[in-house]
């Protein structure tokens, strides 16, 4: 019975072993690798816990403003009590002499509290001021953050898609070199064909299969990247649920409505900036002005001969005062000047900043649109063009079949048709990449 539960038990553990590290299947379409992302990509997750931190130093600012309290306990043994000298005149001896007499009990111990609370104080009023704009900053880098890895989420994604495409048009190429070679075999051994031919044939097949050898390759390098970028376990299994299309990739408007400056996380970030330099400048400012802090404290004390300080039956004896202190400052040496002119020099470069920036969008804004244009005129082209290669090659074909054409002219047009299916893969790329960064460009990715 022993060694049955000791067998039960051994199952058990390697059941919860094996679906503990068991892959998951993740069937993904571009929204669903987005939010994946969003959830588990480490750039992201720094940059909202980088948020949480700001909400702590906020909180610690906060603690500023409030009563701070705080107690003790002490005792003292004073294990030889210190001898003072009194005056003889005070007893009737001749002047000059001394009594020595010892004041105080040998343990004495005490119990206090003490209040502090910040009436007035110019720089922790700024930073009370400051709270939701240093939190307003963070939230918006989180964003950009957030917004950066997907648009390379989007790039990746696309980008195997269109690895997928080339695949599908790469086995049929190689379908038809496939039959081509056969056909031209058949051709050569009943006497109506060269072994040249077939040597080109074989040629032409093994090249395509080299393709799509590397083009494998690339697309398993492709989804680790992606895996990466998703912050996915790379045992997991990924599985692309789009379908990229010419009618999807031309499927965008160059005249979005869109704020230039607002809708750019960047642009808002840099405004935050900004508040914060300014902020600074008043923070120095307002230690110029005197701070007004008020002070308590309360004790009770004890005066024993003997070590009987818990015996409730003994006297302890008050004491405690409150205060109103005020603290003007008169002169530090230029120490808040330097401070606050360093501050309008950071708040200077800031603004610097943000009238380069406003140049830079407005460049990538009109560069996009033109890429984009561009990229739209060069992919209708190109999709003309392999369209036309492929009747091509349909019609060689025919000719081929039909014994009235020749091993070189289908070849030519085969190669022709590769040629004009790369050439419309890449313009593809090109158009997709252009539409992410146009998209980019006016903040609304």
């Amino acid at each position: 019975m022993k060694k049955i539960r000791m067998t039960l038990l051994l199952v058990w553990t390697l059941f919860f072993q094996i679906r503990g590290s068991a892959q998951e299947i993740h069937r993904f379409n571009i929204k669903d690798a987005i939010e994946y992302g969003s959830k588990n990509s480490a750039q992201v997750k720094n940059a909202l816990l980088s948020y949480k931190m700001q909400e702590q130093t906020n909180r610690a600012i906060t603690s500023d403003a409030l009563p701070q309290i705080s107690g003790s306990i002490g005792t003292v043994d004073n294990l030889i009590i210190a001898t003072q000298l009194l005056p003889g005149e005070f007893a009737g001896q001749p002047a000059g002499t001394f009594i020595p007499i010892k004041f105080g009990t040998q343990y004495n111990t005490n119990l206090i509290a003490t209040l502090k609370q910040t009436l007035f104080d110019g720089q922790v009023f700024v930073g009370l001021q400051a709270r939701k704009t240093a939190l307003d900053y963070y939230q918006v880098n989180a964003e950009l953050t957030e917004q950066n890895i997907r648009v390379n989420i989007y790039k990746v994604y696309y980008q195997l898609l269109l690895s997928r495409t080339q695949v599908e048009l790469l086995d049929d190429n190689i379908r038809r070199a496939q039959d081509l070679l056969n056909n031209t075999s058949i051709l050569y051994k009943n006497g109506f064909s060269e072994k040249l031919d077939v040597d080109r044939a074989t040629v032409q097949l093994s090249n395509l299969q080299a393709e799509l050898t590397r083009t494998n390759f690339t697309i398993e390098s492709g989804y680790l990247g992606l895996k990466i970028l998703l912050g996915m376990p790379m045992k997991d299994s990924l599985i692309l649920a789009d379908s990229l299309t010419y009618e999807r990739v031309r499927d965008v408007s160059l005249n979005e409505n869109f704020n230039q400056y607002a809708d750019r996380k960047d642009y808002q970030l840099l405004r935050l900036n900004r508040d914060l330099n300014e902020f600074d400048i008043k923070r120095y400012r307002k230690m110029y002005l005197p701070t007004v802090t008020l002070n308590g404290y309360i004790s009770q004390n004890a005066y024993r001969t003997e070590f009987n300080v818990f015996d409730a039956k003994r006297d302890w004896y008050p004491a405690g005062y409150v205060s109103l202190n005020i603290s003007i400052p008169i002169f530090d040496g230029f120490y808040k000047d330097a401070n606050i002119k360093k501050a309008k020099f950071t708040l200077e470069q800031t603004q610097n900043q943000m009238e380069q920036l406003k140049i830079n969008i407005d460049g990538e804004v009109k560069q996009a649109q033109l890429r984009y244009a561009s990229a739209l005129t060069v992919l209708t082209s190109q999709k003309n063009n392999m369209d036309l290669a492929q009747s091509v090659y349909d019609q060689t074909r025919k000719k081929y079949e039909q014994g009235v054409g020749s091993n070189t002219e289908i070849l030519t047009a085969e190669n022709d048709l590769v040629r004009a299916q790369n050439e419309y893969i890449n313009s593809l790329y090109n158009t997709i990449i252009a539409k992410i960064d146009y998209q980019n460009a006016i903040g609304k990715i």
